[in-house]
């Protein structure tokens, strides 16, 4: 049984305008199941779980009080600003270690989906293993297909005495269509989800030796998260911290020296990144907007037609594989095709200062 850590942060903003600024796709159930991303989170970590802590920014810790009453209010730690994945992670490490010792822990975004959850379960007992000795070990995604949307870990030999867990040769970034689909070809590759999991001690030390301003201030902040100093102290500190992504801060320099291991898996498993992704997991033709309320979809030669609707029926004619989203004060109408260009209106929003649809 391992600490869990949940870092809940991201606009998400590919999924405009089903996520919003105020709203985050961890808040919201996107694929109808009755739980949102967050929620079904920590319900799929339950039965691999000591305790979860979640890290998340000021503007959403109410929120996700709100939605996890089962999770201990001391156990959401609240960031005064985003300083990336390494700072986030790197506290939650420190207080489960000023609190617990040097235990395992494992971290896992608040926002992603997975079909298969024994599959995953076996995946991080497998991990628990492997980082008892002395790993940061991740969770690689057996690929079913060339993405460049993902980076990739090189999967090396088979640790000794592991089922599964292997080397990390090391971590590559987003490839090009060509050379995704030499790694596929290769079976010598997974996608990186982002998942970790370690000793304590483990990480700490790693942060220590390739980042040792940054952990020294986790540590400043870690010492007194439990005590009246921690608001002092945070919003001394925390606008400090180099901001830096846990995979450049320690998962890379650390794969170079060997410490880092694999545990491949095929779970089911979805970033929810974009409406592609969603439209792969969710089914086509009407869905509810969040907050929505039921509406008739009518669909004529739309085959794959992925629709939200919040107030009004919509119809669609002659679209193949479109993406019609109606929520309460916009609409968006996009080609599957062109998921990942969503962003671009996103950004476009902010720079026209139309906050309320931001």
């Amino acid at each position: 049984m391992i600490y869990s850590i949940i870092p809940a942060g991201g606009a998400g903003t590919r999924l405009w305008p089903l996520s919003r600024r105020n709203h985050p796709k961890f808040l919201t159930d996107l694929t109808g199941a009755g739980r949102t991303l967050i929620q079904q989170t920590v319900d799929r970590l339950a039965k691999v779980s000591r305790s979860t802590m979640i890290v998340t920014g000021v503007a959403h810790a109410n929120a996700v009080k709100a939605q996890l009453t089962e999770i201990p209010r001391e156990n959401v730690i609240a960031e005064p600003s985003p300083r990336d994945s390494m700072a986030a992670i790197a506290l939650a490490v420190a207080v489960i270690r000023e609190r617990h010792g040097d235990v395992v822990f494992g971290s896992f975004a608040a926002d992603h989906l997975i079909r298969d959850e024994r599959a995953f379960h076996e995946a991080v007992l497998e991990a628990e293993k492997a980082a008892d000795l002395g790993y940061l070990v991740t969770i690689g995604i057996m690929p079913d297909h060339p993405a460049t949307g993902f980076g990739y870990i090189h999967q090396g030999e088979r640790l000794e005495g592991m089922d599964r867990a292997a080397g990390v040769v090391e971590f590559v970034e987003k490839p090009d269509a060509e050379t995704a689909r030499s790694y596929v070809a290769s079976g010598e590759y997974r996608w990186n989800a982002g998942m970790f999991v370690a000793k304590t001690n483990v990480l700490l030390g790693a942060l220590e030796t390739f980042e040792p301003e940054l952990h020294a201030g986790i540590m400043e902040i870690a010492r007194v998260y439990d005590t009246p100093q921690r608001a002092e102290v945070m919003d001394r500190v925390w606008p400090t911290l180099k901001k830096i992504a846990i995979d450049h801060a320690i998962a890379e320099p650390l794969a170079d020296e060997g410490g880092v291991a694999v545990v491949p898996v095929e779970m089911g498993w979805s970033d929810v990144g974009d409406f592609a992704s969603l439209r792969d997991v969710v089914d086509a033709g009407p869905n509810v907007a969040p907050g929505g309320a039921k509406q008739p979809v009518l669909t004529v030669d739309s085959p794959g037609a992925l629709v939200y609707t919040h107030s009004k029926p919509i119809a669609v004619v002659g679209l193949e594989d479109v993406v019609v989203v109606e929520t309460e004060n916009a609409i968006l109408v996009a080609a599957r095709e062109s998921a990942q260009k969503v962003k671009d209106i996103v950004d476009d929003i902010a720079e026209k200062g139309m906050d309320e649809l931001r």
